[in-house]
């Protein structure tokens, strides 16, 4: 049985939203790994103020569902949009590692709030019969946004406040799309919580498996492109790289996705 074609809006709007965000966050990692390179924070500063956002990506996964519970679907979806505009417009306007460090955290809190919200209402909307193929669907969306952000490296001027202003118009588009949808969010009910030490021992691969990746992607994705740049490579060449590394990620989701629905 196929989704109807309420399903298909509701989805669509979502998939078609969550991809300008993630074209922003393509573009925005990779920008901003360069950006800091350029400002001359130091070896250490420079690393904190790149990893707060994953920091405050993860505060966000374990905060953000009690704050959906709470407001609904749609006006948590608003609020943490809002959020990720606001402070990514005040970077150029308070230029320096300890702001940044604490704005890109306000990001990473942010984002996670978007997906978490995101992909609970993908969740809830989804037949459990398609459920893998929606979300396969959804991936290679958010994927490919996430491959075509890199391409706007090679004509961004980074040393200028044009990017943010870019990544913040991406983030408003999102924003209004969801806000003003007409399709009908999930009914908002207490989530039944899951502790790490039941989730370590019902799928301890899965858990470590997530774990290590985490920590492989998130250093890659924030390191390789001031390193390249550092060696003296052309940044045309640094978003190709980036490109090529996202699109990687991308293959398997459809064929994933379809042998999950049968297993």
């Amino acid at each position: 049985m196929r989704p109807n074609g309420s399903m298909h809006a509701q989805i669509g709007t979502l998939v078609i939203a969550t991809s300008a965000i993630q074209l922003a966050n393509g573009f925005f990692g990779t920008f901003i790994s360069l950006r800091v390179a350029d400002e001359n924070f130091g070896t250490t500063m420079a690393g904190l103020v790149l990893s707060s956002y994953f920091a405050g990506f993860t505060l966000g996964a374990l905060r953000c569902g009690r704050i959906i519970e709470r407001i609904g679907h749609i006006r948590a979806y608003a609020a943490f949009g809002g959020l990720v505009v606001a402070a990514t417009a005040a970077m150029p306007l308070w230029v320096g590692p300890l702001p940044w460090l604490l704005l890109r955290a306000v990001i990473g809190f942010g984002c996670s709030g978007i997906f978490v919200t995101t992909e609970s209402w993908l969740n809830a909307k989804a037949r459990a019969s398609e459920r893998g193929q929606i979300f396969s669907i959804y991936m290679v969306g958010t994927f490919l946004a996430l491959a075509l952000g890199q391409l706007l490296i090679g004509h961004a001027e980074i040393e200028t406040a044009a990017p943010f202003s870019v990544i913040v118009t991406l983030f408003a588009v999102a924003l209004v799309m969801v806000s003003t949808t007409r399709a009908e969010p999930p009914l908002v009910t207490a989530a039944t919580t899951l502790s790490y030490g039941q989730l370590s021992r019902a799928a301890p691969v899965a858990v470590i498996g997530c774990a290590v990746s985490g920590l492989v992607s998130s250093a890659f994705y924030a390191l390789v492109p001031a390193w390249m740049q550092g060696e003296g490579i052309e940044r045309v060449t640094i978003a190709l790289f980036m490109l090529v590394a996202v699109l990687g990620g991308l293959v398997f989701q459809i064929p994933v996705g379809r042998l999950s629905d049968l297993l």
